[in-house]
């Protein structure tokens, strides 16, 4: 089965984790969170890996230190995460946090132009960047002799961007041109984009990642400067490295480098919620395409409380019981008995700063239709709520994602991907116990009763794609500058 692109959003199978990243400069991350099943049950084989050996302090400048002590390799993750993304943007300058991300690697007071990518390839390194809804990240990963090198680079532009209105003025386009191919020339990109603009009204979740076309036509280099100097404040970011190192020594750096910047008055952040749905809401998305493709979003409750909330677990391992394996129901029942479908599709994602959606997909098998196709996803669901599930296959989910999971334990940047994710979600790295616990903890009967309570139409947006002839618009070129 094929989820929506990677590029689009992260992907949804509980079998999928952080590692699968790519590592791409401006990655979109259009959700905020891989599911916490792919966040967590690696622990479980491997339960001495990420909670050990994992300590944290606070700087006096309100800047968070974590740092994940693993010596398997002479290597080190470096990671700066802010807590803002595009949820925290205003109309009329939708995309800024991804416009500002562009700019981090445009120079500093002491570093000219694209100058930190250099170095820090000259060191051995990778870096990379990434926004999404809640957060922005940067990351580069080096020998561990050069840790000090990247700290000094990544501090420096924590508070000395240069952001010229001319370098600003070729950015743009190249933003611009990475909208077009990877949003308006993408059929499903596009009707991703339309369900989250449609399922949230109110909530600042209905902006796209990379921001409205017209906003970013009419954007100025003020706006990103606006942008940095509200956010980029070490009291809203989260140092996380991992790998062969020494929490003193790590501290110790980071207090040189990150600790002589001032702490930042920051906005307040009030809270957004989305209103209480009142009934189904369609829409249908025209665009060149050789299938026609459905995709449907249950509004569900996000993880607020680890210890209280039950529902948002049981609706993980619903996910993976529809899709986390290549047996899984839809799979089965739609794909190779029905063959209602040739691709099809479930997902949900517990942790953000926002709601939360469950969501079916699927493309239709010639001769079908996407009315059969949402059906047929819909009665999924409906026979689980009837019904219920097996312990034999709740046990099932939960090995198959145990096992999938085992080889990101080996990667320093998976690890330090999944305390960012928590970090940035409101939890903390000391709760993944906790998580495993939970969704260890989960019973057959709680996700029939999920199943039951979250899937009605006053809970859906359904959108579909209406496929036009694929020679009605020109594709867009690939713009230059735009990094692959």
């Amino acid at each position: 089965m094929k989820l929506l692109p990677s590029a689009l959003r992260p992907a949804t199978r509980p079998s999928l984790g952080f590692a699968v990243l790519p590592a791409v400069r401006s990655t979109v991350v259009r959700s905020t969170l891989r599911p916490i099943l792919g966040l967590l049950c690696g622990l479980a084989a491997m339960p001495a890996v990420l909670a050990a050996d994992t300590f944290e302090t606070m700087l006096p400048n309100g800047l968070k230190v974590i740092v994940k002590e693993d010596r398997r390799a002479p290597t080190v993750a470096h990671m700066v995460w802010y807590r803002a993304g595009s949820m925290d943007e205003f109309n009329g300058t939708t995309g800024v946090a991804h416009v500002l991300e562009h700019m981090m690697f445009k120079g500093t007071k002491t570093l000219k132009v694209d100058e930190f990518s250099r170095r820090v390839a000259a060191a051995g390194g990778r870096e990379n960047a990434f926004t999404g809804k809640d957060y922005t990240a940067y990351f580069q990963q080096v020998h561990k002799s050069r840790l000090e090198l990247v700290m000094k680079l990544e501090a420096d532009r924590m508070a000395n961007l240069q952001l010229t209105d001319a370098e600003f003025a070729k950015e743009i386009k190249v933003i611009m041109e990475e909208r077009r191919l990877r949003t308006d020339d993408q059929p499903r990109a596009l009707v991703y984009e339309h369900l989250l603009a449609t399922a949230f009204k109110a909530h600042p979740y209905h902006i796209p990642t990379i921001g409205w076309m017209r906003d970013l036509e009419t954007m100025k280099g003020q706006d990103a400067r606006d942008w940095y100097q509200r956010w980029y404040a070490p009291n809203n970011a989260t140092l996380i490295v991992s790998g062969d190192v020494k929490f003193a020594e790590v501290v110790a750096l980071a207090r040189k480098y990150y600790g002589p910047h001032k702490m930042k008055k920051l906005p307040e952040r009030k809270a957004q919620d989305e209103p209480v749905q009142l009934g189904i809401r369609r829409i249908v998305v025209k665009a060149p395409a050789e299938l026609p493709y459905v995709v449907m979003g249950f509004r569900t409750p996000r993880l607020v409380d680890i210890d209280k909330d039950v529902e948002p677990f049981a609706l993980e391992v619903l996910a993976g019981v529809l899709d986390g394996h290549d047996g899984a129901r839809l799979t089965t029942s739609l794909i190779r008995a029905s063959r209602v479908a040739v691709e099809a599709g479930a997902g949900f994602e517990a942790m953000s700063r926002g709601p939360a959606l469950f969501t079916l997909e699927g493309t239709p098998a010639d001769g079908k239709t996407v009315a059969e196709v949402e059906a047929a996803l819909r009665a999924e669901v409906q026979k689980i709520a009837e019904q219920g599930i097996s312990e034999a296959e709740l046990k099932r989910v939960k090995a198959q994602v145990v096992a999938q999971q085992v080889y990101k334990r080996d990667s320093l940047f998976g690890q330090a991907m999944e305390i960012a994710t928590l970090e940035m979600s409101g939890f903390s790295q000391k709760n993944l116990d906790r998580l495993l616990d939970k969704v260890k903890a989960v019973t057959a009967a709680e996700v029939q009763a999920v199943a039951k309570k979250y899937f009605g139409d006053d809970q859906l947006t359904v959108a579909t794609l209406f496929p036009l002839p694929l020679d009605s618009k020109k594709p867009a070129e690939a713009p230059k500058g735009l990094r692959h």
